[in-house]
């Protein structure tokens, strides 16, 4: 994907602390207010199937960005380890359809979108959801490449290819799948749904509780990558320095994943 932005690598997107002052959090404070819950005073809503709701995001913290939100489900404790395969498939697909509505918008030097869940993860807001954010000048592509999403070979099949990155975004774990096109967003959201069952219960003896999903468009392949998140590593935070497991872990995870596919 071809942004139209100028050339900046890793510029920082500015954040107006004023826009957050009254952001709601109930992650780490499970009894706070929930605006997802509240369907009857959301606003600003794009589209809607059953109860998947995209929005614009309320509380839209990053200047010259376009912010929005797809409200997964109703259930406030719902997620893809928790959901029917009919029910994740469903969320899937509605999110790659709001986010290839933004992306052929042409409005936008890049459109990502993510999925935070965790108390490491970033989010603040415990009820499952999407973000989808239009970068008004900003490229992301510059910061990220292909080499980020190869590695050890997981799994293949005529649907999907599930890689461990060897030279990950930031590490230690990154785990990837690719597929050719839309027609394959079902075997991708199996596909997650099960690596994500595996690092909540299983990885590192159950001791995750946080993750991110993160959705690329490159060179022809849609990309998911799953990254178990625990506290930064101080080499990434003080100079950048991606690490990764070892190469006979790199395996044993893999071997992990393939058993559970």
């Amino acid at each position: 994907m071809t942004g139209k932005g100028e050339n900046i690598v890793n510029e920082p997107l500015k954040f107006d602390y004023r826009a957050a002052k009254g952001k709601p959090e109930n992650i780490c404070h499970p009894e706070g207010y929930c605006p997802f819950c509240d369907v009857a005073h959301l606003t600003n809503i794009l589209a809607q199937e059953q109860d998947r709701i995209w929005l614009v995001n309320k509380f839209r913290t990053l200047e010259d960005t376009y912010q929005t939100v797809v409200i997964e489900s109703s259930d406030h404790n719902g997620g893809p380890s928790v959901y029917s395969q009919a029910t994740n498939r469903q969320v899937f697909e509605f999110a790659f359809k709001c986010w290839h509505k933004m992306i052929v918008s042409n409005q936008y030097a890049s459109v990502i979108m993510y999925k935070n869940f965790g108390p490491m993860s970033g989010g603040s807001l415990r009820h499952p959801h999407f973000q989808i954010v239009g970068l008004n000048d900003y490229d992301v592509y510059q910061n990220v490449s292909l080499t980020n999403f190869t590695g050890v070979d997981v799994s293949k099949n005529s649907q999907r290819t599930i890689t461990l990155s060897t030279h990950p975004i930031i590490g230690f774990v990154e785990i990837n799948i690719a597929i050719d096109g839309v027609a394959q967003i079902d075997s991708l959201a199996d596909a997650a749904q099960t690596i994500i069952k595996y690092l909540l219960n299983d990885y590192m003896g159950g001791r995750a509780t946080s993750y991110n999903l993160f959705f690329y468009e490159m060179a022809g392949h849609f990309y998911c990558k799953i990254v178990p998140r625990y506290a930064t590593s101080p080499y990434f935070v003080g100079y950048k320095i991606a690490q990764v497991q070892d190469m006979q872990r790199l395996v044993e995870i893999a071997q992990e994943i393939n058993d559970r596919l």
